[in-house]
C-alpha cells in the first residue's frame, strides 16, 4: 500500500483546519465571552471557561496582562492551562490558577493558590517576551503548601482532580 501523497496530505490538513474551525465557531457561540482562535489562544481560553465553571470565577475582559478573572471573594486570578512541562507567565499574580489538559481530555489541577508561593518557581530571567517560566513538578510541589482557606473554593458538586505526574502526557 502506498503512502499518502503530498497533495493527500495538504487536502487532509485543510480538511482537519476547517473541522477545527467549525468547533472554534461552536465554541465561541456557547461562549461568546472569549475568543477561542487557533493562533494560541485555544488552550488558554478553553482553560478560563474551564476556571469558570469549576471555580465560579468572574471572567475579565481578554487580555489583561496580570489576572484574567475574580475569584467570588474578588481575588484577582490568574488562569493557565498547559499540555507541556511548564507554564509562562508575565508577573506576579495576586492569586494563581493552573490546570493541565491531557491529549485525552481530561483536566487537572495543578496549582490553586496565592501568587506568591507560585512565583518561587518562577525562571529568575525573563525570556525573549519578557515572561517568565514555570515547572509543573515545582508548582504540583509549591501547591502542597497551599492553606485550604488561600484556595480558591471549587463549585460544589464540580471537583477536578489534583494533577499527579503519571497524568502528563507523554512525549
Amino acid at each position: 500500500m502506498m503512502g499518502k501523497s503530498e497533495k493527500d496530505k495538504m487536502d487532509a490538513i485543510r480538511d482537519k483546519v476547517q473541522h477545527l474551525i467549525t468547533i472554534v465557531n461552536e465554541l465561541e457561540q456557547d461562549f461568546p465571552e472569549r475568543h477561542f482562535t487557533l493562533d494560541g489562544h485555544l488552550v488558554g481560553s478553553i482553560g478560563e471557561v474551564l476556571a469558570k465553571y469549576h471555580y465560579g470565577i468572574d471572567l475579565a475582559k481578554e487580555s489583561n496582562k496580570l489576572f484574567d478573572g475574580k475569584t467570588p471573594d474578588g481575588r484577582e486570578v490568574q488562569i493557565k492551562i498547559t499540555q507541556q512541562d511548564y507554564i509562562v507567565i508575565s508577573g506576579k499574580p495576586e492569586c494563581l490558577l493552573v490546570m493541565y489538559l491531557t491529549h485525552s481530555g481530561e483536566v487537572y489541577e495543578v496549582f490553586n493558590g496565592p501568587g506568591d508561593i507560585a512565583w518561587k518557581c518562577a525562571s529568575k530571567n525573563p525570556d525573549s517576551h519578557n515572561n517568565y517560566h514555570m515547572s509543573v513538578n515545582k508548582l504540583m510541589k509549591l501547591d502542597a503548601e497551599v492553606a485550604l482557606n488561600e484556595r480558591i473554593a471549587m463549585v460544589e458538586g464540580r471537583d477536578i482532580e489534583k494533577m499527579r505526574k503519571e497524568y502528563k502526557n507523554k512525549k
